[in-house]
């Protein structure tokens, strides 16, 4: 599966160099300059979309923070506790953004720090796999391949990288060098995401069965039975540290993006974003304290919610190719032959992602 990474990571890059220069090239934000070409009501639905993949994938974060904790203290109040941080960093920061991207730095740093020594241990214990344990490959493309594509190939965020552009104050001058940033940030959640794939497939192909990892308690058992107590907490640091981090970059980007294109603002200091954005949050503590109280299986849970944004993604990202392809709102800077094929290209894969998700995936689960 590591063609998907390396596919996922080059289509987001080229979707990152989109939603950046349509920021600044354009200087507007991207829900007037969709309701100005397109109309409001298609603004309007671009918001919803956006807001419903955040709120899916916010859940996820949740049960990922609840997890890591869990794996060490039985509390019950691991959600409330931090929902609550993050609504408390939404509105202390006066420069929201720069304290945003100081947070984003420390945790990608614990994160890549993390899954490089639980790796390292893993190489250094590799022991032969049990051949009865292998499983057999069917040869279908299944939901957790979806998940993954929708982990690294996150479409909502590329489009947001036409307000973060804005924010900064960048200029053309300043897009070369700001993209290349950009790049490598993309670059280092991929190696991040290889680590993981690397790390499982040492550690847990041909040795454990699928039933034994049912849950991030038992993933964490497993690595302390390997590597003693350092490949559980490396686990649970790298895990709390992915989800959390998404807290609020996650619920910002639904909640920017649904009040700019709802025509309500969408500048860090404007009232109704940050409200949006505790909206999404709230809703993603809700959905996950349900699917806990419920008994839900809780990695179900987190596919679901990636493959809920494989389903709303082409919405955005055919909106960031039409745009950039316009000459009325590019000048001079509307895609080349090299955007155009990348673009292309990432547009037709959710395409048909979502191709297969609603036929094999939501249609029986509605008609069963």
């Amino acid at each position: 599966m590591t063609w998907v990474v390396v596919a996922s990571v080059i289509f987001m890059m080229v979707y990152m160099s989109l939603g950046a220069k349509l920021g600044v090239v354009t200087g507007e934000s991207a829900g007037d300059l969709v309701a100005r070409t397109a109309g409001r009501p298609v603004a309007a639905l671009i918001g919803v979309g956006v807001f419903f993949i955040a709120a899916t994938l916010q859940f996820g974060n949740n049960l990922g923070v609840d997890s890591a904790v869990k794996a060490y203290f039985d509390w019950n109040g691991t959600m409330l506790v931090f929902n609550a941080i993050a609504i408390a960093f939404l509105f202390l920061f006066q420069d929201l953004y720069k304290a945003l991207e100081r947070l984003m730095s420390g945790f990608v740093g614990l994160m890549l720090v993390a899954f490089a020594f639980n790796l390292a241990f893993a190489l250094a214990n590799r022991t032969p796999p049990d051949a009865a344990l292998i499983p057999k490959s069917s040869g279908e493309i299944d939901l957790s391949l979806l998940g993954l594509v929708g982990t690294t190939f996150v479409v909502p965020a590329a489009y947001y990288q036409s307000y973060l552009v804005r924010f900064k104050g960048w200029g053309v001058k300043d897009l070369k060098n700001g993209l290349t940033d950009a790049r490598v940030g993309s670059a280092l959640m991929a190696l991040i995401t290889l680590m993981i794939m690397a790390n499982a497939a040492t550690v847990f192909y041909g040795k454990v069965s699928g039933d034994q990892l049912a849950s991030v308690g038992d993933v964490a058992a497993q690595l302390e039975s390997a590597f003693g107590p350092k490949g559980r907490a490396l686990f649970c640091i790298g895990l709390f540290s992915a989800a959390y981090s998404s807290f609020l970059v996650n619920s910002m980007i639904g909640g920017f993006i649904l009040s700019d294109n709802l025509g309500l603002g969408s500048k860090p200091s404007d009232m109704v974003p940050r409200l949006a954005t505790v909206a999404v949050l709230l809703i993603g503590m809700g959905v996950a304290l349900y699917t806990i109280s419920s008994g839900s299986k809780p990695m179900a849970a987190i596919v679901a919610g990636q493959a809920a944004t494989v389903l709303a993604s082409p919405l955005v990202a055919g909106t960031l190719l039409w745009l950039c392809n316009r000459r009325d709102v590019m000048g001079e800077h509307v895609n080349g032959w090299a955007l155009n094929i990348g673009g292309g290209m990432g547009f037709l894969m959710l395409l048909a992602m979502a191709a297969y998700t609603a036929i094999f995936k939501v249609w029986p689960a509605i008609a069963g």
